[in-house]
């Protein structure tokens, strides 16, 4: 197969393939970045191999950098550009189930590529557009086929993450995971515990961000794999009744992807603390789930009121209704956006009076009782109790102060 005109991605890095072929060297394309290019799906970046040595490459590049030189990767400095090559290897011993013992440079393209996960992800490509497959990928590819590279044992005692790879691809790509490869990943389900949370998360966030995240989430649930999974292993009953909600899926963040499952799990304040940490999300995740999950909510009862979203923000009011609308809970976004318009402050810094304001101008001292007024404050514009008026707002704290005697 000969593909006749690359993505312009390539253009620039093919005279480095070219540089490297003049010094008597093969240097190819490869992974990813042929299987979406032949797909016609958007590449993000690009993966170099050759039969060159790191040791060659220097020699032949004036600019290079030692970027994982002990795995035979070297990155080449060209007009500004990094290119990752990485010099064709084997790989044994796979005490961890992810990274290998020893890696020892080959010349031989068909060696590196039998190393490879799926045949789909084993192609290689010239810089004058030549596919070279020698694993069947391209049929593959026409069949809509994941199919490991070899003996899927083999291939997932490697390297376990490869089982939440696989699943992930057949959401991403729309493809369906073939029987050995499934059998397989059945089989070894229990090594996923060996891999980093932190790794798990991020094939599990790509699965449910994918063109169709029911066929990756059956597999995920078809092998086992989820009882593996920080907080899913009880909820397969939970899971699965996603695959049946009737409705597109069309998340568009990772934050939408926690607060799905966060709502799908029946999570709520602390469970939702505790299941995110397990996962070791960031921070500022789990700050916007725990807005998210209210919002859902309220979307599900019709109970949108103003001060859930001004509580809730807009960000997180969007991802809020993404996530309701797999359920077909959602507001039409044109509603959306109007209610939230309508709202006659979005946070408490336009509040007309401030702490100090209040301090000042209304005698309040410093305090819990300072806090609670501007709470009541707060709540009493967003409600539209009171007009955001600086003059009204003094009166009714001084009321309130007055109250609290």
């Amino acid at each position: 197969m000969i593909i006749k005109k690359l993505p312009p991605l390539f253009e620039p890095a093919r005279p480095v393939l070219q540089k490297i072929e003049d010094a008597g060297f093969e240097a190819y394309f490869v992974g990813g970045c042929v299987r979406d290019t032949i797909l016609g799906d958007q590449i993000h970046d690009i993966d170099i191999a050759t039969s060159a040595y790191p040791s060659e490459i220097k020699a032949i590049f004036n600019r290079t950098v030692d970027t994982g030189i002990e795995h035979g990767t070297v990155m080449i400095l060209d007009h500004g550009t990094g290119y990752e090559t990485t010099t064709f290897r084997t790989e044994s011993g796979y005490q961890d189930y992810r990274r290998p013992d020893q890696v020892t440079f080959v010349r031989s393209l068909a060696e590196d590529l039998q190393r490879r996960d799926f045949t789909i992800n084993a192609l290689a490509l010239r810089e004058n557009g030549e596919v070279i497959d020698l694993f069947d990928g391209l049929t593959d590819l026409k069949k809509g086929l994941i199919r490991a590279v070899g003996d899927p044992h083999e291939r997932f005692n490697e390297d376990a993450l490869r089982m939440m790879r696989a699943v992930r691809f057949a959401s991403k790509l729309d493809f369906v995971i073939d029987g050995p490869t499934l059998a397989g990943i059945k089989d070894n389900a229990h090594l996923l515990a060996k891999i980093a949370v932190e790794r798990n998360q991020v094939e599990l966030e790509k699965l449910f961000l994918g063109q169709n995240p029911p066929a990756g989430l059956k597999d995920f649930l078809a092998t086992g794999l989820y009882k593996y999974c920080p907080g899913l292993s009880g909820a397969k009953d939970r899971l699965s009744a996603l695959l049946v909600t009737g409705n597109g899926w069309h998340l568009q963040n990772t934050d939408q992807v926690w607060g799905l499952l966060a709502t799908q799990l029946g999570l709520t304040g602390n469970g939702i603390v505790h299941f995110l940490k397990q996962w070791k999300t960031s921070n500022d995740t789990i700050k916007q789930v725990k807005k998210i999950i209210p919002a859902v909510a309220a979307l599900h009862y019709h109970q949108l009121d103003p001060v859930t979203m001004f509580k809730t923000g807009w960000t997180a009011l969007t991802d809020a209704n993404q996530v309701a609308s797999i359920y077909g809970w959602q507001m039409a976004p044109a509603d959306l956006q109007t209610a939230y318009d309508a709202l006659p402050i979005k946070s408490g810094r336009e509040l007309a009076v401030d702490g100090r304001t209040l301090i000042q101008a209304a005698g309040i001292k410093p305090g819990p009782a300072l806090g609670k007024i501007i709470k009541q404050l707060t709540h009493a514009v967003v409600t539209g109790q009171l007009a955001n008026d600086r003059p009204q707002l003094l009166q009714h704290a001084a009321e309130l102060k007055q109250k609290e005697g």
